[in-house]
Order: structure tokens, then sequence, then C-alpha cells
């Protein structure tokens, strides 16, 4: 018997033509699919169902010298986004299912990436997502969209991140941003703000989805990586595929021995899943991982320093501030380690589809700044359970709940100033965060090409705090509602634009609500504290677009997105003279936050190869509205991020090969207090770099340049009240190094 598979399969961009998998060339002649919301996916249909009558009739039709018969039927899968299997990532659904949304998001391929080892070298080049590095290694960058989260450290809040769907953040809204393992993800799927498709994600960033390799992504690979300053990294992937089943499983190790001193990291991580497909469109997945983290933290440092030795940490020099915050004596430094496991299950029909995720994680994690050591041993429970139906061709509609827990326990001791050694124990909680949320929506289809979205969000969110030490209690509870309107308008096949009027909302994590410091000076003047805060609302109004330019390779892709919000009682979170956390306020008097998000990418054919560029540009004007600080921009946040690339690709008998260079610009100062005092900014840079990758079959290879003038300038800095240049407040940024990189896919 011989069995032939016909499978069409969409391109990212609304004007893809459908690509033809399983016969050779010859066999069929092109096929063009004119509108995406016709796009037919075609295979072996009903095969569960159509087995007897296949085996009956098979015996008949061989005696004949015949094939069997097959039924080819177009559907419109592909146009909603579903796969046979869909809990495997693929770009074309994940696209599908974006060009849904009406609004801004990013759909990123790391695996195109030749160095994977930071964040930032996932989602560098991305519009509207703003990294800032703090040591340039297995860190915790700070990561903001729209403004979110800006002040939060030591942990982020203020986006969700999704590991396959699921939530990585803790029930309080906080998550450690080091244990994300970049290469260890097919895509990454960015919603920014209000334009989420998750019930757990109703804050001002939106969500990031991190989704994992499969074992249907190849058999395996090895790679190994070296550079400046001691960095290391080596990982390895074997993946396995069977008739109904795959598993894959990772491991990676990193080092990195630091450019500043007292900088060094470390960050070990496991990831496997194994996937199964029953009859009657069942599928479930099982997900594992475990990352340890650990890393030097050499702190901030006052802005002179930027310039004039930027390796330095305070205990370098002769001040009396060098003696007060001496790094090496008080050894600041995190130690991170996190069990996850996760399961997903999908069955049903176009018609009717439904999904529910469980996750549990249990991360210990200790940060140790240079006066306090905060001890948290977490233990988070969730759940995820989403169903999307038709009603009629114009017609399609969503509901979901999610449900999550963590119980904390988190203990606060004084830091010896002589050998940071941990002290008295000062503060102890059982805190309790726990939330329920709940979204409906519908999509529906009011002409050709035009749609109107909307959605609605409930949530009860409770973060209860009680002290063991004392009789110190606080228990809080936020309900709120966070609808959202859209328009989706495909102008043209290659031209989509958007609207759309929402609402999000933020409640503080524990690291907002409980308080703990001592004095530099004397470790036994420590008070801890609990504070009672209000959500963080916004309304925010965004109209954009997307589309591709010309046809074929020499396509430009744009995106361009333009937002306003509105918002009360934004959460912020200051630090005192020293650089060290302060505590978290809500601003009475009002923000603003507005900005354009922008990107473009193409390729332009040469006499001898071709260039191909991308570049983005994110543009934030974030004011306070009214209060102390009227007028003034918020800090935290660079006015304008420009990234470029240029690579000139050429393909000769030895592989192929890309060349060019890229840049890192950021004009201009921008304010790191709030009251904006002259002086107290950090300063615009430009950072160039260069790249050279090759490729050969299965082999590739890479050499990647980053500031090679050696640019002095901080990546970030401690936000305050009010400022000077002289107070530590800045984190000089890594200076000229280079890493060469070589992995091999079997």
């Amino acid at each position: 018997m011989q069995i032939i598979i016909i499978y069409f399969e969409m391109n990212s961009l609304p004007d893809s033509r459908s690509a033809l998998a399983g016969l050779s060339p010859s066999a069929l002649a092109p096929a063009r699919c004119p509108r995406l919301s016709r796009t037919v996916a075609a295979g072996l249909l009903a095969a569960a169902a159509a087995a007897a009558q296949a085996q009956a009739e098979e015996g008949s039709r061989a005696a004949q010298g015949q094939l069997p018969a097959m039924t080819v039927r177009a559907t419109e899968a592909a146009a909603a986004g579903q796969e046979a299997a869909p809990l495997r990532p693929s770009v074309a659904a994940e696209q599908l299912r974006l060009d849904a949304v009406p609004g801004a998001s990013n759909l990123v391929q790391p695996q195109q990436q030749a160095r994977l080892a930071t964040l930032r070298d996932a989602l560098d080049y991305q519009p509207g997502i703003v990294l800032q590095d703090f040591f340039g290694a297995t860190d915790q960058p700070r990561l903001s969209i729209r403004g979110s989260g800006i002040q939060s450290n030591p942990v982020n809040r203020g986006v969700v991140l999704l590991q396959d769907g699921l939530p990585l953040n803790e029930a309080d809204g906080s998550f450690i941003i080091g244990t994300l393992e970049p290469r260890n993800a097919a895509l990454i799927s960015v919603r920014r703000g209000a334009n989420t498709l998750t019930p757990s994600a109703i804050t001002l960033g939106g969500e990031l989805d991190f989704q994992s390799l499969t074992g249907a992504d190849g058999r395996g690979m090895v790679r190994a990586e070296a550079g400046s300053f001691g960095r290391r990294a080596l990982q390895g992937a074997l993946g396995l595929e069977g008739t109904q089943w795959d598993g894959r499983i990772s491991v990676s190790s990193d080092r990195f021995d630091g450019w500043r001193h007292h900088s060094a990291s470390r960050r070990d991580a496991l990831h496997a899943n194994v996937g199964f497909q029953g009859l009657g469109g069942v599928e479930n997945r099982s997900y594992l991982s475990w990352t340890d983290l650990e890393f030097e933290i050499p702190h901030v440092v006052p802005k002179n320093r930027v310039g004039s030795d930027p390796q330095s940490v305070m205990g370098d020099g002769s001040s009396p501030q060098d003696s007060l915050l001496n790094v090496y004596r008080r050894d600041p430094r995190r130690e991170a380690s996190q069990l996850r496991l996760a399961n997903r299950t999908r069955w049903g029909a176009d018609d009717l589809r439904q999904e529910l995720g469980l996750y549990w994680q249990n991360t210990d994690d200790w940060f140790k700044d240079p006066t306090v050591g905060t001890r948290t041993d977490s233990r988070t429970l969730g759940a995820q359970w989403r169903v999307d139906g038709r009603s009629s061709e114009q017609l399609r509609w969503h509901g979901a709940l999610a449900w999550s827990r963590s119980n904390m326990d988190r203990r606060f001791n004084a830091i010896s100033s002589a050998n940071g050694a941990e002290l008295q124990r000062f503060a102890a909680y059982d805190l309790r965060a726990e939330n329920l949320q709940g979204q409906l929506g519908a999509d529906w289809r009011l002409a050709q090409g035009l749609s109107l979205v909307g959605q609605l969000g409930w949530s009860r969110q409770e973060r209860n705090a009680a002290s063991r030490l004392d009789a110190g209690r606080l228990d809080q509870r936020w309900t709120c509602a966070t609808p959202r309107v859209g328009l989706n308008w495909d102008v043209t096949p290659r031209t989509r634009l958007w609207a759309n009027l929402s609402r999000s909302q933020e409640a503080p994590s524990y690291w907002e609500i409980v308080t703990a410091a001592a004095a530099p000076n004397n470790p036994n003047a420590t008070q801890s504290a609990l504070a009672r805060l209000k959500l963080q609302r916004a309304t925010t109004l965004e109209v954009g677009g997307q589309g591709r330019l010309g046809e074929g390779e020499r396509a430009t892709a744009w995106q361009v997105a333009v937002y306003r919000s509105h918002l009360a009682d934004e959460l912020m979170s200051v630090t005192d003279a020293s650089g060290l956390a302060l505590g978290t306020t809500n601003y009475a008097g009002g923000t603003r936050h507005q900005g354009i998000e922008a990107g473009l990418s193409g390729t332009f054919a040469l006499p001898l190869g071709a260039l191909d560029w991308r570049g983005s540009w994110t543009y934030s004007d974030f004011r306070f509205k009214r209060g102390v600080y009227a007028g003034n921009r918020i800090a935290g946040v660079p006015r304008n991020l420009i990234n470029a690339e240029l690579l000139w690709r050429v393909a000769t008998p030895s592989g192929v090969w890309r060349v060019g260079p890229n840049v890192r610009y950021q004009p201009g100062s921008n304010p790191i207090d709030h009251a904006n005092t002259p002086g107290a900014t950090q300063n615009g840079y430009a950072l160039l770099g260069f790249a050279l990758q090759w490729s050969q079959g299965q082999w590739r290879a890479w050499l990647q340049a980053d500031n090679l003038t050696d640019r002095r300038y901080a990546s970030t800095f401690a936000i305050r009240n009010q400022a000077t240049a002289a107070q530590p407040g800045y984190l000089p940024g890594l200076g000229r190094s280079a890493s060469v990189g070589v992995d091999y896919r079997f």
C-alpha cells in the first residue's frame, strides 16, 4: 500500500503562498492561495474513523493494481491557527493566531540567531521591547514593555512570562528573569500591552510566551560557545519522534567570570517535554524544567566612574562611600533554583476545542544586597482552562479561566559590613498570593477583511501577609474588570491595520508590599513594614498596522504601533542615597505613557549575494500628569532606543556566509530620578558590533564582537525620587568583547 500525504504550510505574513510538502516538485503544479481566510490545509483526514473502510478497500484495489482511494477536503484549520498537533510550536499557526489580535505583537524565532547566550540575543531588534543589561551575562536584565515594571528589582514584574502557554510568574506577579532559557525556545510570541491571549495577563506590559522545542524539531544538537571575560557555554539536546509521540531533552550550562569586578555568574538548566497524540484530536504534552542560577552583584557606582573606571565597584576607591559600601566585604549576590512541572491537554474539533493546563513550581531564592539578605521559599500551583468555538463562519468566540496560588516563606537577615555574613533575623513573613481570573471574547467578521474583536476579563487577586515574629498582618484583595474592544482590517492581502481601546491593571507583588531595610553603617538598626497599596490601573488607546511592501525575497516587512496609556495609582519603587531599595508607593497625581513602536526588515539583492537588514525604533514618552512631579519625565526607560543590523549573505561552495555590522543606539540623555535633577542623567551612547556567521548542512559557526569602540556608558541605573550624579546609582555597561561558537544539528 502506498500513501500520499498533501500538506499546505502557511508562511508568516498575510501575502504568504501555500507551500506543498511531502511530494516531489514534479508531482504537483504550483499552488497559490489568494487570501488568508481561504487558506487550505489538506492531508490524510479522518484516519481513525476511516481505518476500517480503508482496510476493507485496500485488498480489492491492490488486486486491481490501484492505489487506495483518498478523499482530500479543504478546511479552515490553517486560518484558525490550528494544526495536526496543536501543542507543537509552529511559526505559521502562531502568526495566524497573532493576526487575529487587533494590536501589536512580535513573533521571534530564536533558533535563527547564531548566538543565544542571553535574553538580549533572542529579543534584540524587536520593536516595543526594552531590555537594559545589568551585568551583561546570565543575571537579571530589566525587561519593560510600555513602561511596565520599570523600577522593579530585585525581580521583575509588569509582564506575564509564559512557558508553553502557562504562567511562569509566581502568583504575586513576580518572576526571576534569569531562569529563562532562549536556547530551548522554538519561538517567542510577544503580545504587547492589552493584546494578550491568556486570562492571567492583564498588566500594562502584556505577555511573552516561550514555546519549547519538541522531539519533532530534529533529532538533536550540540552547541559550544566561548568569549571574553571567561564566557563559556555548552548545550546538548536529544529529540525522538514516533508515530503518535515525541520527546526532547535539553541540558545547558553557562559560566561567566565577569567584566566588572565581583560580577561572575553561573547557570545550569534542564528542559524536557514529551507529547502524545490520541484518537479524536486529543493531544497531551508534559513538561519538566529545572534551573540553578547564581551571580555576584557588582552594585552601582557614581556617574564619574562610568567614564573613568567602569570595571570598578564600591570598595576600589578610598572615599567614605567606598568604605561604607565595600562590595568585596559585603558580597552582594543572588542564588536561585527552580523546579517546574507542567501538563497541557487539548481536545475537540474546529467548532469546539478545549485545552486544560496544570503547573507546579518550587522556587528557592536568596537575594543578598549590601545590607539585607532575603530568603524566599515559594511553592506555586496553577490551572488554566480555555475553550474556543465557532458559531458560524462570521463569529468565533472563546472563554477561559485561570487560577493560581503561591505560598511563600520569606525571611530577612541583616548583613555584616565586615565580612558579608548574615547576622540577626529581624523579619519573617508567611505570604499567600491567590488569583482567580476569567475571560470571554468574540471575533465577529463584519465584512470581508473587517473584524470586530471584543473581550472582557475579570480578576480577583489576594495578597495576604502575616509576620511570624510579631502580630503584624495585612490582608489585601482587589477585584476588577479589564475590557477590550478592537478592529482588525485587512486592507489588502499584504496589509493589516488595527485599533483597540483597553483597560489593564496590576496588583503589587510582595517585593512592593513587604519592605525591609538595615542601615549601611549600623546592621542593628533594622526595620520592616507591610505596605497597603492600590491597584495600578491603565486605559490604553492603540492604533497600528503591519504588512509587506513588494513581493518575493525583496519584500520589506513593516510594523508600527502608536499608543497612549493614562495610568492611575502607578506603582513607584525608589531607592535611597546608597542605591538600596527604599519602598513602593502609588503615585497620586496620575501618569501618562505614550510611545511609538516600529520595526522594518527586508533583503536587497546584489550581483553577488544579498543584504539582509532589520531594525527597530522604540520611542517612550512617560510623564507625570499632576502632583509633586507634574510635567516631569518618569525615570527608568530611555526615550529613544534604536537597534539595527546589516548582513551581507553569500552562498559559496564552502557554505553560506553572513557578515556585517550592527548598532544599538540610545540618543540624548535620560533622567535617573523623578525630580529630573540636572546632571543626574544617563548619557546617550551608540554601541557598534560586528557578526560573522557560517553554515553548511548541519554545521553552523559564528563570531560576534560587541562594543567595538569600547564605549564607556551606563547600561541602566537605580531609580530615585531625587538624586545627584555623585551618589552611587549607575551600572556601567559591558566593554569591548567577542565570542565564538559552533553547533551541530543531527
